[in-house]
């Protein structure tokens, strides 16, 4: 691939045609207006233009009905196509399959930390392999990122204090650019990486000559024993927390009679502001660890406690 400047990127994911699509939709209709409106102002123009200085002004016709509804309902039957076709694109982008491969990406000023599901961590480049869903779970440390792979038409905010997801399907083998494309600070510019893209037994290969010393399970594992969390979070009768034992996914009673899903966001927000949502039964007594703990952390924690199974029914 050149990675010299390009006016129109490669096309290399499994959404870059449909984006294509919808985009020079657009320009075309936007080309096509523009170019009916400004030839329809130099005939109107030239046309009805005052030839002599006592020429009198022509009868003028106020109103034609048809006219009115072909003008309006032509451009509102455009405006609806966009609409439709760009609403069905957004949701399809967006919706991430079981199984996929998830990455887990922290952009803090001016660099992007990936960390692959065996553990390999990489720093402003990420290696997947071809033909494979991936899902990117992504933070900031800072401020608002934006994470940007144009090969694949994809884009999606980073922002602090919450988690944002995205999803791809590489379909063809390469290096191509990684850019944040918001604006972050004095060296945003410098904020890009590579993505390489690679046969299944080339990135496995690749994956065999990292370094990874643990899975993200296991680097959580060790920091909730590290910050014994441990303590409270038990299956013992009396613990002062709740069993995280095959919590993820399911759905806790919060003080106050509401009912939460225990998903990514929930299990980061219990860690960094504890007092926010109190499971029904339980005091308010856990510390927070804000600043404590980096978003990576966070990361390997949710894993962890992901990767625990359901203790029902067991003796």
């Amino acid at each position: 691939m050149n990675q010299e400047f390009q006016l129109h990127p490669e096309i290399a994911s499994t959404f870059a045609y449909e984006v294509d699509l919808l985009y020079f939709f657009v320009v075309a209709v936007s080309v096509i207006f523009m170019a009916l409106i400004c030839i329809l102002i130099y005939i109107f123009a030239v046309k009805y233009r005052r030839r002599t200085p006592d020429q009198q002004a022509e009868a003028q016709t106020h109103g034609n009905l048809l006219l009115e509804i072909v003008w309006s309902a032509i451009p509102l039957a455009l405006m609806m196509i966009m609409f439709v076709w760009g609403t069905y694109l957004f949701f399809r982008v967006n919706q991430i399959p079981e199984g996929a491969m998830e990455f887990y990406v922290v952009g803090k000023q001016w660099m992007w930390h990936v960390q692959h599901p065996t553990g390999q961590r990489e720093i402003n480049e990420l290696h997947v392999p071809i033909n494979t869903h991936v899902k990117m779970t992504m933070a900031s440390e800072d401020v608002i990122h934006s994470f940007f792979i144009p090969a694949f038409r994809i884009k999606n905010d980073v922002i602090p204090g919450r988690y944002t997801a995205m999803t791809f399907e590489a379909t063809k083998t390469g290096k191509y650019h990684l850019f944040c494309a918001e604006y972050c600070g004095t060296d945003h510019s410098r904020m890009i990486g590579s993505v390489y893209v690679m046969e299944p037994e080339d990135y496995q290969n690749w994956l065999s000559g990292g370094v990874s010393d643990e899975t993200p399970e296991e680097a959580g594992a060790r920091l909730f024993s590290q910050m014994n969390c441990v303590t409270c979070h038990s299956d013992q009768a009396g613990a002062r927390g709740p069993s995280l034992n095959g919590i993820f996914g399911t759905e806790e009673s919060m003080v106050g009679g509401d009912r939460i899903v225990v998903d990514e966001a929930y299990i980061r927000e219990s860690i960094i502001n504890p007092r926010a949502k109190i499971v029904s039964g339980y005091q308010s007594i856990m510390p927070t660890y804000q600043g404590q703990v980096t978003e990576t952390n966070i990361f390997n924690l949710i894993s962890y406690i992901k990767s625990l199974p359901s203790t029902e029914g067991t003796q």
